[in-house]
């Protein structure tokens, strides 16, 4: 129920002052509350901004819809301009428009990639089989919205991972703009242009945007481009029946600066590794998605199905030549039946997900100007999942929901060696997992849920921790965590909250520690571990009459307090998990004017230092950034925005690779950001 900034646009205010959980504090007034029309309504088809706000709210646990009037006015330049407002989640940017995110201390330790988090646009994944993620394929400035599922509150997609699972939402041709265009530039030589256009015609609609960007980067040899498009086309069939097909296509290249000792990402933040520099690290991916999904509507039960199909090839010269493709495929069936039993109102969600792929690696020796040499290695990785979920709501009173649920995993992992004479790095293990999870959900009021849930949560390991050249590879087992969670989530009298506690209990933490410059990260079990935290958002809205009728001061807070340690672990003992900071807080103060015009500051402050490494010898240093922002935005037609960034030009550390013990000479850090302006103009009919 966290509030964001929004437009004015008839849709989009609508969507503001319809669900609590998208408006911002300063659009609340005379805000009809949405649960009495929208809780219970049947959707077909993709739900509106309002209809998923109101839908959402029915989870038992910490949960956000993000529309774009919250981040339509910024650089959309990575994905921290979408989640930077989300209690409980961190992002860090690492080069171009990639970045790390972490929800609950999820994938903390990866140096690439994410881990512990399930992605998906429309309802279809983007991670790949086994469960990696790349954020190279998203593009910010797509969505009409963005749901995020905190651990296992993201059980309605099937999603098993510690940090849950985010849910990006195109627009479809019944609510999107005839024309669509915007045009953005800043610092470093970023540039970005997007153009959309929708319509319907009888019961036919369709959508369709694209996107181009270029980027020189902050830091040395962290140049990038990549080129976006979305199109989904519609048919209501019947009043009850419509079928969507979604096609996504992305090329991206992005040269890579490498991580640096603290001293150099610190005194010398633009500079890059020059190891990195000299064999021209990149990462080159050309992707395309295509999926469909058919909704049906029978009396009180909506099924929804659907399949997809993902290809991606990567030309990616790291520590050696990877030349890679991908092909999953797989599909989904989803049942909602919303009905009274008895007297009581009860909601059963049941489904099954089906995702297969492979992937056929090519590995050869990275020769100095990212030139192939000899082959190095030659793999075929096969990954199957099928899983099977069902959650029940059960209402002991029309304001008082009792939440059982259970997912049921099978997933395999297999590698075909085709380098090695005799084959010692083939192998193959499959995993049995149960996750069971039940809830309380308790409407106090119109405007105030308190909720309670205790879950389980299993990750697989991925693609490159499927190694069986030795024991300790081969035995790596299923991470499992028991998380406890309590919150509320509601607004008094101008001023709106969202606050969650949770404790995860976890077995055998999946952990990639970096060993060194020239080879991948080596994938471990932790033992016994413990994340812990507050996720807090606050928002309040403040009447002014001094300048004009009808204008108001905005504040906007999001607090994550992360408590992550070993639990008797026998190397690291009681040790803080590194990787994250302990405090982070993301705090805005926004003048509004009735006329559109809005400014102010905001600041990202993490307070304190964190560590870099499991044996807690090295740390990283706490970091203040200031930021402003100005823009004018009436909803219709023309908009525009001025901010700045990081505008003391603080020096700081972003993201860490984590290192079992590192040192003061370990090359394990990335430097954030340094000051930076940007620009933007759009124009919509």
């Amino acid at each position: 129920m966290k509030f964001f900034p929004a437009a004015a646009s008839a849709r989009a205010l609508f969507c503001v002052l319809a669900a609590p959980a998208l408006a911002h504090a300063a659009d609340r007034d005379n805000a009809p509350d949405p649960r009495s029309d929208m809780e219970s309504m049947v959707v077909i088809g993709t739900p509106t901004a309002a209809e998923a706000a109101a839908v959402i709210q029915r989870t038992p646990g910490a949960v956000e819809v993000i529309p774009d009037t919250a981040f339509k006015n910024t650089p959309v330049q990575n994905i921290k301009d979408i989640l930077g407002y989300v209690p409980g989640v961190i992002t860090q940017p690492r080069m171009g428009d990639d970045a790390r995110v972490s929800i609950r201390g999820s994938g903390l330790s990866r140096a690439y990639g994410s881990r512990g988090l399930s992605l998906y646009i429309d309802g279809i994944p983007m991670n790949t089989s086994d469960g990696l993620l790349d954020f190279f394929e998203v593009d910010p400035s797509a969505y009409r919205y963005v749901e995020v599922y905190k651990g296992a509150n993201a059980l309605r997609y099937g999603s098993n991972a510690l940090g849950g699972a985010i849910n990006m939402v195109t627009p479809t041709g019944r609510d999107a703009a005839a024309f669509d265009g915007r045009v953005d530039g800043g610092s470093f030589g970023y540039v970005k242009g997007q153009v959309s256009t929708g319509g319907t015609a009888g019961a036919f609609d369709y959508f369709a945007t694209v996107s181009a960007q270029r980027i020189d980067g902050y830091r040395e040899h962290s140049n990038g481009n990549a080129f976006r498009g979305n199109l989904n086309l519609g048919y209501q069939i019947t009043p009850d029946v419509e079928t969507r097909f979604h096609l996504y296509a992305t090329s991206t290249e992005q040269r890579i600066p490498g991580e640096v000792s603290k001293a150099q990402a610190l005194n010398s933040p633009r500079s890059a590794n020059p190891f990195w520099v000299l064999q021209d690290q990149q990462r080159n991916v050309d992707s395309i998605r295509l999926a469909n999904r058919t909704t049906f509507r029978l009396a009180e039960t909506v099924i929804d199905v659907g399949v997809f199909y993902n290809y991606r090839h990567v030309k990616h010269p790291i520590f050696q030549w990877l030349d890679f493709t991908v092909d999953d495929y797989g599909g989904f069936v989803r049942a909602v039946d919303d009905r009274t039993l008895g007297g009581f109102r009860n909601r059963l969600i049941v489904g099954a997900n089906v995702q297969n792929g492979k992937i056929d690696t090519e590995q050869f020796v990275n020769l100095p100007g990212a030139v192939k040499g000899p082959l190095a290695s030659s793999t075929v990785d096969t990954s199957k999942n099928i899983s099977f979920y069902a959650e029940n709501s059960f209402y002991l009173r029309s304001d008082v929901a009792l939440v059982a649920g259970i997912q049921y995993l099978h997933a395999s992992r297999d590698r075909l060696d085709r380098f090695l004479s005799n084959g010692d790095q083939s192998g193959a293990k499959s995993y049995d997992l149960w996750s069971p999870k039940i809830g309380v959900l308790w409407d106090v009021d119109d405007d105030w849920q308190v909720f309670a849930n205790v879950s389980r949560s299993a990750e697989v390991p991925t693609y490159d921790a499927n190694s069986f050249a030795t024991p300790a590879n081969a035995d790596l087992d299923a991470q499992r965590a028991t998380t406890y969670e309590i919150g509320t989530r509601g607004r008094r009298g101008g001023i709106d909250w969202d606050i969650a506690l949770y404790r995860s209990e976890i077995r055998d933490e999946l952990q990639c520690l970096t060993t060194g410059p020239f080879s991948a990260c080596s994938i471990i079990n932790a033992g016994r571990t413990v994340h812990q935290g507050i996720e807090a958002g606050l928002g309040a809205a403040i009447p002014l009459s001094a300048f004009a009728l009808g204008d108001s001061l905005a504040l906007n807070a999001a607090y994550t307090y992360s408590d992550f340690f070993f639990s008797g672990d026998p190397i690291y003992g009681d040790n803080r998990l590194p990787g994250v900071p302990r405090h982070y807080l993301r705090a805005e103060v926004l003048y509004k004017h009735p006329s559109g015009f809005h400014a102010g500051p905001n600041v990202e402050w993490a307070p304190g230092h964190y560590f870099a490494d499991n044996a807690n010898t090295l740390t990283v240093d706490p970091y203040a950034l200031l930021n402003f922002r100005i823009g004018f935005d009436v909803g219709a037609h023309w908009s525009a925005y001025v901010e700045g960034r990081n505008l003391t030009d603080k020096h700081y550390i972003s993201t860490v690779a984590v290192a079992g013990v590192a040192d003061a000479t370990s090359e394990i850090f990335n430097p954030g950001t340094g000051r930076s302006v940007y620009g933007g103009l759009r124009y919509k009919w």
